[in-house]
């Protein structure tokens, strides 16, 4: 009980402060709350609120609060304006052109004129988009830019509203790239004052601005007042008057948090509450349906079970995966709808299509290709592979973080019904990271969560000219790259057809066993509305208001 009164003493002591801002001081807590809307980061801290090292949830969420980028990704993947009015790209898909706002103010900040935010400008893009791949700032987002744009001035102002992006190559997801917070806005003089310390203060065109950040217990962001967005009927974008993110660092202590009324919002569910709250086909037990909102939604990301294609490495001289057949076998051998329903409360959906997700634009609804539950037919295709019954096939070592153990186990005990004698190994995530990009696991248990919203992000995983990661299996085919070059510089339609050939011909060849694709989980206080959230889980709260 000391750890959760710890973690909450700053938190509370923020309401107070919150209070100056919206003016209600005298009129006590409940009407402070109601301008308040309150969220917890369970990792317990906050790395950063620089948009150059948006390499996380959390960041990514705050970033969004905060800046904004040209474009924007919606509930339903389509790229929309933001900062930009709308762009072209040239007939050899290597110039970008992007029209700008000439209504859009950076927040205020002493570093300004007068300390009143000036306005943004295509300066401001290229500024923003340079430090990126500035090795002396050394953002995890480099590799967004690097080897795609121009050698020389890839980002040029061609005067304050246009700014153009070259292109090494054609690189048709470039707009879905320049959704990423990565990508954000930001002012050169206020990051040129604090330097690494911009962190800690940061300064951008978005609907929240800094306010107040105790590391580890509390950060407040409060209402721009000259944010640019307006809703339908003209009134100025957001409606709350502050955010408050405190860091308990569990997932259940968050949600017990939630269940007392302490956070207005909770990102998906501690695995102790998962039979408590949520029946077995996803929807909420009847006792919880009065004491909070759950949101379902897409939620861009495979998990699978991969495997080391590349025949030349000495590992896979005995391992029985080297072969095709065997890897049909497999995917064949496991019931991928008991693994949602028995070990997910029908959370997510069975992966019998390909690698690229439900929800995304290349995704195949058809199921035209994938691997259904079908015992019989792996043990057809273990003879085939020379292995009647498993015989002579030797041990399958799945290596596997131990949050997973419970289903890679379920996994094995199917595999061995087949007669595919299966060892799981669990290590330490980071250390099976480690081996994966090292070509030196064999079979292991991942997940791949889209950076951007558009399939290229899956595909990316196994073109044989890139190294692991992304390629963790190291899958290299001819064909295969040749569609993925053809598709950098074809029309969505074409593109998306290109999509989903590559798909198959990966689900054909057996790299990988998609298990499911995710579903996000939003808990919501009842007096809510008007909370949204993209497939990429990147939240917006600019239209929230609290009944």
């Amino acid at each position: 009980m000391f750890t959760l009164c710890r973690k909450y003493i700053c938190p509370l002591v923020a309401l107070a402060v919150i209070a100056s801002l919206c003016g209600c001081g005298n009129r006590g807590k409940k009407a402070d709350d109601k301008r308040v809307f309150r969220l917890n980061y369970s990792s317990g801290t906050l790395e950063s609120i620089d948009p150059a090292f948006a390499k996380n949830l959390y960041n990514m969420w705050t970033d969004h609060m905060v800046y904004n980028t040209l474009v924007e990704s919606d509930e339903h993947l389509h790229l929309k304006p933001s900062l930009a009015t709308h762009w072209e790209v040239s007939a050899d898909g290597l110039i970008y052109t992007f029209y700008l706002r000439s209504d859009i103010f950076f927040q205020d900040a002493p570093q300004f004129a007068g300390g009143k935010g000036r306005r943004m400008t295509a300066g401001d893009v290229v500024y923003s988009f340079n430090r990126i791949i500035d090795p002396a700032v050394a953002s995890s987002g480099g590799w967004i830019f690097n080897d795609r744009v121009a050698a020389s001035e890839p980002f040029t102002a061609l005067n304050d509203t246009t700014v153009q992006v070259k292109l090494r190559a054609p690189f048709r997801p470039l707009p879905q790239i320049l959704s990423m917070p990565y990508c954000s806005i930001v002012p050169k003089e206020v990051v040129e004052h604090w330097g690494k310390d911009f962190s800690r203060h940061p300064c951008g065109t978005g609907p929240f601005q800094f306010h107040y950040w105790d590391e580890g217990n509390v950060l407040v962001l409060y209402k721009n007042p000259h944010y640019w967005e307006t809703d339908n009927s003209g009134q100025r974008l957001p409606y709350m008057d502050a955010v408050q993110v405190s860091f308990a660092d569990s997932k259940a202590t968050e949600f017990f948090l939630f269940l007392q009324h302490r956070l207005d919002f909770v990102n998906g569910l501690d695995g102790s509450f998962k039979d408590l709250v949520l029946n077995k086909d996803g929807s909420v037990k009847k006792e919880y349906a009065s004491k909070l909102q759950l949101q379902k939604g897409t939620y861009l990301n495979t998990e699978y079970i991969g495997f080391l294609t590349d025949t030349a490495n000495v590992l896979l001289k005995e391992a029985p995966t080297r072969n095709v057949l065997v890897r049909r076998a497999i995917n064949y051998a496991i019931d991928k709808k008991k693994i949602v329903t028995y070990f997910r409360n029908g959370i997510g959906l069975p992966a019998s299509a390909g690698f690229i997700p439900a929800g995304m634009p290349g995704y195949d609804s058809t199921e035209r290709f994938g691997y259904h539950y079908d015992p019989k037919k792996s043990l057809e295709l273990l003879a085939a592979a020379g292995y009647p019954n498993g015989r002579g096939l030797g041990t399958l070592t799945i290596l596997s973080p131990d949050n997973w153990s419970d289903v890679v186990n379920f996994i094995a005990t199917q595999l061995q019904e087949v007669g595919i004698k299966t060892k799981v190994e669990i290590m330490q995530p980071n250390i099976l990271r480690q081996q994966m990009s090292r070509s030196q696991a064999v079979a292991f248990r991942a997940q791949w969560i889209a950076d951007y919203p558009d399939a290229e992000t899956y595909l990316a995983f196994f073109y044989g000219p890139l190294p692991a990661p992304p390629n963790y299996t190291r899958f290299n085919n001819a064909i295969f790259n040749k569609w993925y070059d053809e598709s950098m510089n074809a029309p969505d339609s074409l593109r998306w057809q290109l999509y989903q050939r590559m798909d198959s011909l990966v689900i054909a060849q057996a790299p990988v066993i998609p298990l499911f694709y995710d579903e996000m989980l939003h808990f919501l206080q009842p007096n809510i509305s008007g909370f949204s959230s993209n497939p990429m889980n990147l939240i917006d709260i600019k239209t929230v208001r609290k009944n």
